[in-house]
């Protein structure tokens, strides 16, 4: 739909002046621009849109504050119930149990208001907005919004509602898209129980099945308590296994189930063959990134002001500038203490330090899996013990009885297929979603510390929800601001279950500084291939997925060569393009490295102040931008500085005690 540019005309501007006084000039002028860039000839001719501006512009203070209560209740209705429908009609699609083939697919894509992007336009309740509220953007928010009051964000926040109008078909093709995608992730459970080493065999369970990349890496990490001959070399060979999910040849018959022979990943052999590209699942996962992007390019032309992906995704979802996140996620990569930390690394694995070791995170005493199972099931033998159990987890992480109840009452756990996942209440009378995963016969290890992540997450949900100070500014200015709460709380997943105390205080905050610093580090070089990929993909809109495939290789060398070899010595695997939000949530990635960033800054400030009382002033202040947010939680605004300041300090000490 093209806009009628023509109007605001010079005589509607200076009817309304004349009618409202010149004190509101400024305000009706900015009005009737934010209208003209969304009417089209099918809401009116320029004499019907200057009719309904005249209708409709609000001078009163005390009528424009009623206003804007009634359109913030109209957003958190509407979009609260439509969250909720689509949420539930999700659930068989993405929880583990009751499925049926055919039907849930369906349900998890049906949309009771396709077109609701074009409706709020058509039926004129966004244009009541955007001519009485400014839509403000990134650089007026960041120059002004330090100084507005919660009345002005919650205008703000209310224009920002009313996006551009986007037709039902490319809605109802983002919807399909984005489901297929998300669901090949969810999905893509690598059997790898035919998996041999050439010194022990095959050693996994013959139905064992790894979720990509998230439970291949998991493993990896639960072999560093392993202290046989046999571990180090089970970690080469499953490091193979996530290489073969990234360049695409992972043998089919391996995907499919129907593989009897051994798996040698070193060499991608079935038995004594060879697996040739033929007989691989082949370029899979770079179709389905380049249908992201081809999805992406579409919502491009109704975007003229943030024509990009990487434009919106910086400016409207995380509202930070790109060249700011990059120098956040640069500024850990490059720092020297880097150097002094992958020693303490290879001091803890008793070995030079290989290309894996940057997944590497017990800076503690290790300890192997079956014991770290053991003490989760010797408390929450299940999901539904855990779920029961949540008042309780919280009161001991010092939250008072009444908050702990109401919050961890609210909290319901489920298995999902994916690796882990929260979802937030949208309206206060509904509940929070934690969703993690399990072993067969128990919750276990992994299980239990993607639920204390996930439980972080909905914690910031429930409080954000139930305690801001409006409808419209709840929940956190952005991803990265609820990561940091779900690393905050995973940090103290072991204290729960009996393996830590606060004894001593200083030295968990030591290790937790370190086991940060090495995680944002591990975590940024991912984040910048996936960003440098989607500018390769808009210079080459025409990639194949073979070349986009080929780019990410070439990537994933140059990055780890950059910032990653001197430390961790060559990568065979090219494990910065393993992570499958890349193809199911697009441009998230660095949002971790700055969930990192921010946690530790939460952590640091919280230190010999309450959990509770600090999780919950903060999380609820309101919706501002990420660095104001920031600023009044902590003090300061986003920076790595002191993530890696603290770190030198944590490493100091800690070498002075080991």
């Amino acid at each position: 739909m093209t806009a009628t540019q023509s109007i605001p005309s010079s005589t509607i501007l200076d009817r309304l002046v004349r009618v409202h006084g010149a004190a509101h000039q400024d305000r009706i002028n900015r009005g009737l621009k934010q209208v003209a860039s969304r009417w089209t000839p099918a809401d009116g001719d320029e004499n019907a849109c200057a009719s309904f501006c005249e209708k409709h512009f609000v001078a009163n203070p005390s009528d424009l504050a009623r206003l804007r209560s009634r359109l913030e209740t109209a957003i958190e209705q509407i979009g609260g119930h439509l969250y909720e429908m689509r949420r539930s009609l999700r659930r068989w699609s993405d929880l583990r149990g009751d499925e049926l083939a055919g039907v849930d697919d369906t349900l998890a894509m049906f949309d009771p208001a396709p077109d609701i992007s074009e409706e709020v336009y058509r039926q004129k309740l966004a244009f009541i907005a955007l001519l009485n509220f400014p839509r403000a953007d990134l650089a007026e928010m960041l120059r002004d919004g330090d100084s507005w009051d919660v009345g002005q964000w919650v205008g703000v926040r209310t224009a920002q509602h009313f996006g551009p109008r986007i037709p039902k078909e490319l809605n109802d093709k983002a919807r399909a898209v984005g489901h297929a995608c998300q669901k090949f992730v969810s999905e893509f459970h690598i059997p790898v129980g035919a998996v041999v080493t050439a010194t022990d065999g095959r050693w996994l369970p013959a139905e064992r099945k790894l979720i990509a990349h998230w439970l291949v890496r998991e493993e990896v990490k639960g072999l560093y308590g392993d202290s046989s001959s046999h571990a180090l070399v089970r970690q080469h060979s499953l490091m193979h296994v996530m290489r073969h999910s990234i360049e695409g040849s992972i043998p089919s018959t391996v995907m499919d189930g129907s593989n009897t022979q051994d798996w040698n990943t070193t060499n991608n052999t079935l038995g004594q063959h060879p697996v040739t590209e033929s007989e691989t699942i082949g370029l899979v996962r770079y179709e389905k990134w380049l249908e992201q992007f081809r999805l992406a390019r579409e919502f491009d032309l109704h975007h003229p002001d943030h024509p990009t992906a990487m434009s919106r995704k910086f400016e409207l979802a995380r509202e930070i500038p790109e060249h700011h996140v990059t120098a956040l996620l640069t500024t850990i990569l490059d720092h020297p203490v880097r150097q002094q930390l992958a020693a303490m690394v290879s001091e803890r694995v008793g070995r030079p330090l290989e290309s894996f070791d940057v997944y590497f995170e017990d800076f503690g005493q290790s300890r192997p899996a079956s014991e770290m199972n053991a003490a989760v099931t010797n408390r929450f033998p299940d999901e539904k013990a855990l779920e029961v159990a949540l008042p309780s987890v919280l009161r001991e992480l010092g939250w008072p009885s009444d908050e702990a109840d109401l919050l961890g009452s609210r909290i319901l756990v489920e298995i999902g297929k994916g690796a882990g996942h929260a979802m937030r209440p949208a309206l206060t009378q509904y509940n929070a979603w934690l969703r993690t995963s399990r072993l067969p016969e128990c919750l276990g290890w992994d299980g239990f510390d993607t639920a204390m992540h996930e439980l972080g997450h909905n914690l910031e949900q429930l409080c954000s929800c139930l305690f801001a100070p409006s409808p419209a500014l709840r929940g956190v200015p952005n991803t990265a601001c609820t990561e940091a709460f779900a690393f905050l709380y995973q940090s103290l997943a072991k204290r729960v279950i009996g393996m830590e105390n606060e004894a001593d205080e200083q030295r968990a905050f030591d290790l937790d500084t370190v086991n940060s610093l090495h995680a944002t580090a591990q975590i940024a070089g991912p984040g910048l291939l996936e960003l440098q990929t989607w500018h390769w993909l808009y210079a080459h809109p025409t990639a194949t997925a073979r070349a986009l495939r080929d780019e990410v290789l070439t990537l994933a060398d140059t990055l780890w060569d950059q910032y990653y070899r001197r430390d961790f010595g060559p990568d065979p695997y090219r494990l910065l393009g393993a992570y499958q939000h890349m193809i199911a949530h697009p441009l998230y990635l660095p949002d971790y490295a700055l969930g990192h960033i921010i946690s530790h800054q939460i952590r640091s400030h919280m230190r010999g102040r309450a959990l509770a009382a600090e999780t919950k002033r903060i999380t609820s202040q309101g919706r501002w931008t990420p660095d104001l947010w920031m600023r009044r939680a902590v003090g300061s605004g986003i920076s790595a500085q002191s993530l890696c300041e603290d770190a030198k300090t944590s490493l100091d000490r800690l070498s002075k005690t080991s």
